[in-house]
């Protein structure tokens, strides 16, 4: 019999996953009762995971009115792509300076698991592909992962988390037919391998930023960012 941490983990993993992959939409409230019997989970387990996914900035939450899955703001993008900026590249500029060999080959790894993943989703929906998504994911962990300092890494990784959203509706909202993204991390590990620390530092920004871009040029984004956005509603 699965253990109550190992139920919340598996809980999590679905309720997250069926976010990101659009089963649940920005801005669908999350029903107690709806959300247990959907995952077969109790009340007290529910809401420990809805906290959980709040903290990654996936599902938001007020007081006496319940959750929702986030919605998708063009400010808070912003805002958000200009923190991962600033925050990811001070990381990796630390991690090419405190990288060491065994560094380099689990940087090696990870991005040959992403070379090989598939990126949509076989569904026909244009999603990524949830593989691709865990490999992405994966190379940039191992990206910033020479750092030494674990704090920095730690606020990198909370600020990827809060971006997953963005990341995986990038792909249905926009247009990315011209971006070649396998190039984008191919030049991002030749220049993270060499040591040419401004280079690397100069394919992450841009890298982090043209999803922003992509994601701000979608029809379904609104031109004044104090509005509510990327709704359920325009992104069916």
């Amino acid at each position: 019999m699965a253990t109550g941490a190992s139920k919340a983990e598996i809980l999590y993993g679905h309720l997250r996953a069926d976010i990101l992959a659009g089963r649940l939409h920005p801005g669908a409230r999350l029903r107690y009762g709806e959300m247990c019997e959907r995952y077969g989970a109790s009340m007290g387990g529910l809401r420990e995971v809805l906290l959980r996914l709040a903290e990654q900035g996936l599902v938001r939450g007020e007081p006496q009115q319940g959750f929702w899955v986030a919605e998708l703001s063009p400010r808070d993008l912003r805002e958000l792509t200009a923190a991962r900026v600033e925050l990811e590249t001070l990381t990796l500029r630390h991690a090419l300076v405190d990288g060491d060999v065994e560094w380099e080959s689990r940087l090696l790894a990870a991005h040959h698991r992403l070379s090989r993943a598939p990126q949509l989703d076989p569904d026909g929906s244009g999603r990524l592909a949830d593989g691709w998504v865990a490999a992405h994911a994966g190379y940039h962990t191992a990206l910033l992962d020479g750092c030494a300092n674990g704090r920095l890494k730690a606020i990198a990784a909370s600020l990827r988390d809060s971006a997953e959203l963005y990341r995986r509706w990038s792909v249905p909202l926009g247009d990315e037919r011209e971006r070649d993204i396998a190039a984008e991390h191919a030049a991002l590990l030749e220049a993270a391998l060499s040591r040419r620390v401004d280079l690397a530092v100069s394919c992450l920004a841009a890298h982090v930023q043209h999803t922003t871009d992509v994601l701000l040029a979608s029809p379904a984004a609104v031109d004044d960012p104090t509005e509510a956005s990327y709704r359920e509603d325009t992104s069916a």
